[in-house]
């Protein structure tokens, strides 16, 4: 009689099933409760960090496993298989942000004005997060090589009628102010107005400062964004100001019909 060896599970397939199940779960939660505000940042970074780790792991007990199934025919290949998929989708976004770091520059301050930028309000800022200072030459280089739409924008109008187009388009971006809109006085001619935005993907904080000067020609409208964590913003800081600025040129067509001179 031929004894046929008996087939095992493989424990690795069923831990690799498990694991990345695990890291999927708190990948959702945890993007749920920053998206809330229940999770803080800095906290939100080190569990996206642990969820990378766990979903890598899973796909080592994965391989663990298929070689396993492969050379010893072992049991556990739908485990293996859903763990490896389910590692693979929790790692994609992980992926994404991988290539717009090759794509975008090592920039996490953008400003159209580099000699003056914005001042922003810093009484909410911690020692944790990203330090203000001055942008170098290079990082100057860098952003009018990489983002060339980044230009302030000049306006031909009352300065009452641009401060009231500003206000309307963060109306609808929903931005948290730093304070209330400010009551103009009159002959007042340069306001700053400041705001907390968040990243569209992960919901990272960023400070935003807009501030809109009659220079006695024209209204000069110019905008800052930069990261609170992180030491690259992939992109979000530059499109933050290139969308705003460009809706803002929507709303001053359209309630004016001038188009603004860049």
């Amino acid at each position: 009689m031929v004894s046929i060896p008996e087939r095992h599970t493989s424990k690795a397939a069923g831990w690799s099933r498990r694991t990345a199940a695990f890291s999927a779960v708190l990948l959702l939660t945890v993007f749920a409760g920053h998206h809330f505000d229940l999770v803080e940042t800095p906290v939100f970074l080190w569990v996206l960090a642990i969820v990378a780790l766990l979903a890598a792991l899973a796909l080592v007990f994965a391989a663990l496993a298929f070689s396993r199934l492969w050379n010893f025919g072992d049991r556990g290949g739908r485990d293996l298989t859903v763990g490896a998929l389910l590692a693979l989708l929790v790692l994609t976004p992980y992926g994404v942000a991988a290539y717009w770091a090759t794509i975008y520059p090592p920039l996490r301050d953008i400003s159209t004005d580099f000699d003056d930028p914005p001042a922003l309000d810093v009484s909410d800022r911690t020692k944790d997060m990203n330090v203000l200072s001055p942008s170098t030459p290079g990082e100057q280089r860098l952003q009018t090589d990489s983002y060339p739409l980044v230009n302030a924008r000049s306006y031909d109008l009352p300065f009452e009628t641009i401060v009231n187009a500003v206000e309307t388009v963060l109306d609808r971006r929903g931005w948290d102010l730093s304070e209330p809109y400010p009551d103009l006085a009159a002959g007042q001619s340069d306001v700053t107005i400041t705001a907390v935005a968040k990243g569209f993907v992960l919901g990272l904080p960023s400070d935003v400062a807009i501030r809109i000067a009659d220079d006695g020609d024209s209204v000069i409208v110019d905008m800052r964004s930069a990261s609170r964590y992180g030491r690259h913003d992939l992109g979000d800081n530059a499109a933050r100001i290139t969308d705003f600025l460009g809706e803002l040129d929507q709303e001053v067509a359209g309630q004016i019909g001038a188009a603004p001179a860049e």
